[in-house]
């Protein structure tokens, strides 16, 4: 184990850890920055709705935000994956995948969230590319386009309300019998929403570009876009080793300053909100990283 005790470690080196990074770098704090290198829009071609960045590819977001944040002398960066950690006198002990051990007097989560795909050929492919999640982030791409929404339920009724807005050809797709309330239904046909009840076998695409949804009768549909609402689960176990609690929907708990129910720890970015978009994510990490800072000040001065 190092000697070193940084002021804080950050978990998690994609956009929210990195704004975290950088905040506590200009206030002069030494940090640890330890990323794994799996981000979960690693399909994404471009990413939308950030100022100054819209249009850019996530991975040149990333590199240029890693660039600017080395520049500060007193961030370092670990390439590995946290797996282990503990409480100590002093803040805190995390353990690597191969065994190294760092120490720091605070902790920040930045380790996002992984997407569990459904069953279903092709899925995987188009994910983050035809198959999104947000029409705020990717639906200016595909408005106006023959467009499905993958649901059924509750969810299908209020995500098809939503969509409704940037395309006027759309089905839901319930994959199976249709669980929507009958009002539900009625309501989403006079707003011409189509309610497709047939298994899907396939998503046919081309370059994880959609062209088709193929059902299991042989019969099939063009669509150039999916919408979905994925499960998912945290991307790492160590806010829940360490005691974090966690919102009914899977997210970590959080204060309007990024604190968890942990004092020391805060966690920012896709583990704690349904609000995914990088723009999201790089605003929690720098409300993240200055409230750690101004807790570091209380605890000293």
């Amino acid at each position: 184990m190092t000697n070193k005790i940084y002021d804080a470690i950050i978990i998690g080196g994609s956009y929210s850890g990195l704004a975290a990074g950088m905040a506590l770098g200009r206030a002069l704090r030494n940090v640890l920055i330890i990323d794994s290198g799996k981000p979960c829009n690693v399909q994404t071609p471009h990413s939308h709705n950030f100022l100054t960045q819209d249009g850019e590819t996530p991975r040149a977001i990333a590199v240029k935000a890693r660039e600017q944040v080395a520049k500060y002398e007193n961030v370092e960066f670990y390439s590995g994956l946290a797996v282990g950690g503990e409480k100590t006198e002093i803040g805190f002990t995390i353990t690597t995948e191969s065994g190294e051990n760092f120490a720091s007097r605070k902790l920040i989560f930045a380790t996002g969230v992984r997407d569990i795909m459904p069953e279903i050929k092709g899925a995987a492919d188009c994910w983050g590319i035809s198959m999104i999640h947000c029409p705020y982030c990717h639906g200016y791409e595909v408005r106006n386009e023959k467009t499905g929404i993958h649901a059924n339920a509750e969810v299908a009724f209020e995500f098809s309300k939503l969509i409704n807005n940037w395309t006027k050809e759309l089905t839901v797709f319930t994959n199976g019998q249709s669980t929507l309330l009958p009002e539900k239904a009625s309501t989403m046909k006079a707003h011409g929403i189509d309610i497709n009840e047939q298994e899907i076998e396939a998503f046919e695409h081309t370059g994880g570009y959609l062209n088709k949804v193929r059902f299991k009768d042989g019969s099939s549909v063009e669509l150039k876009a999916m919408y979905v609402k994925l499960p998912f689960v945290q991307h790492s176990d160590l806010p829940e080793k360490l005691g974090c609690a966690f919102s009914e929907h899977g997210y970590i708990e959080v204060d309007k300053f990024q604190k968890t129910t942990v004092p020391g720890v805060y966690a920012c970015g896709d583990n704690v909100t349904p609000m995914r978009s990088v723009a999201n994510a790089v605003a929690a990490g720098t409300l993240a990283g200055a409230m750690l800072n101004r807790e570091l000040i209380d605890d000293d001065f």
